[in-house]
């Protein structure tokens, strides 16, 4: 059976299951009087500026050995291994993490499972991070000669400048706080937001060295929105062959109406005997063209279609089809080759489910 516990009366009850129970249990709450209120906002208030100060005193701490350990991983032919125990670990995981997404390939390593045959994961060519608060951490102690034995480049990060792991490393940087935020002083808070960020510092600071770009990031994150943007091209998401409608400059203005019924795009292209783009017809162009009373039986599309119509290449970035709909407040392209030859087309309900918008 699993319970809930109210915060503000000691008792365990079911987790409600249904709309009912929990309006049943909304009844049964009692209300926090001012006193509790205000209690509950000052600790987290508190929490939130005990951190950022720690954080902000980190900034006096980003000299030589900083420079160094990013000259190490700058200069590593392998792999960046971030390893960590308990809290210390989540965050070596996610500083691996935002090392590998922004151009230094990068992993963790559980410190209990590399003396179990994790180790083997690490080679000659890896460089090291290692992240204890109190830089005495039995399980990465107990790595340490192997690492030494192989000639692996270690960076310690922890808040004891005098500890172990510190004076063991190659390079140690201090992330050291005065004070936990937990009131206990107990819990890994302060230290654990102070270590993430450095790590967020070394990531960037190898982000820039490295020449990384946006490009590059997308690259790795083709998932994502900015990947969407960046790798996605007009060619990957346009209509084509059948499916892009095209009409001869000949033909009639019910002809073209037709077709553009048809391929349900809302536009249609006119092209010469040549195949060559002459103009586009649109739901805006029909608009305009029932106002001055044209006659739709017998009236040639290319009297009434745009001429100078705008168009994009098959090889450019969705996104900039979409920079180009909206500089010109017009909903659809048409997309030619080199010689001006409609190869394909696209509205702004493709691009919007292609996820570019």
């Amino acid at each position: 059976m699993v319970y809930f516990f109210s915060f503000d009366r000691p008792h365990l009850w079911p987790i409600p299951k249904t709309m009912t129970e929990r309006r049943q249990l909304g009844a049964r709450l009692a209300p926090l009087d001012a006193g509790e209120h205000e209690r509950i906002l000052q600790l987290a208030r508190a929490v939130l500026e005990t951190e950022a100060q720690a954080v902000t005193a980190l900034a006096e701490r980003i000299d030589t050995p900083f420079v160094t350990a990013c000259r190490y991983m700058l200069a590593c032919a392998g792999r960046i291994v971030v390893t960590g125990m308990g809290k210390s670990g989540h965050i070596a995981s996610k500083i691996a993490a935002t090392l590998a997404s922004t151009g230094s390939p990068a992993f963790f390593v559980h410190p209990g499972e590399a003396s179990h045959g994790d180790l083997g994961m690490i080679t000659p060519l890896d460089v090291v991070v290692a992240i204890s608060n109190s830089g005495e951490t039995a399980e990465l102690l107990t790595i340490l000669p192997v690492l030494k034995r192989l000639g692996v480049p270690m960076i310690a990060m922890t808040g004891r400048r005098d500890s172990t792991l510190a004076r063991k490393a190659d390079v140690s940087i201090d992330v050291s706080v005065s004070a936990e935020a937990c009131p206990l002083g107990l819990a890994p808070t302060t230290s654990t937001t102070a270590a993430l960020a450095m790590g967020d510092a070394l990531a960037v600071a190898l982000l820039e060295a490295r020449g990384f770009t946006a490009e590059d990031f997308a690259r790795s994150h083709p998932a994502g929105s900015l990947g969407r943007r960046l790798l996605l091209h007009v060619d990957d998401i346009m209509h084509r062959d059948a499916q892009l409608p095209r009409v001869d400059c000949a033909a009639s203005l019910l002809a073209t109406l037709e077709e553009i019924s048809h391929k349900g795009l809302g536009m249609s292209a006119v092209v010469d005997d040549t195949g060559r783009l002459c103009g586009i017809f649109t739901d805006g162009d029909l608009r305009r063209a029932l106002d001055r009373g044209v006659d739709v039986h017998h009236t040639r599309i290319d009297a009434v279609m745009t001429r100078s119509c705008v168009t994009i290449a098959p090889g450019a970035l969705a996104a900039e089809a979409l920079q180009l709909m909206e500089s010109r407040s017009i909903n659809a392209l048409l997309v030619v080759d080199a010689e001006r030859r409609p190869v394909g087309a696209l509205n702004m309900h493709d691009l919007l489910r292609a996820g570019v918008v």
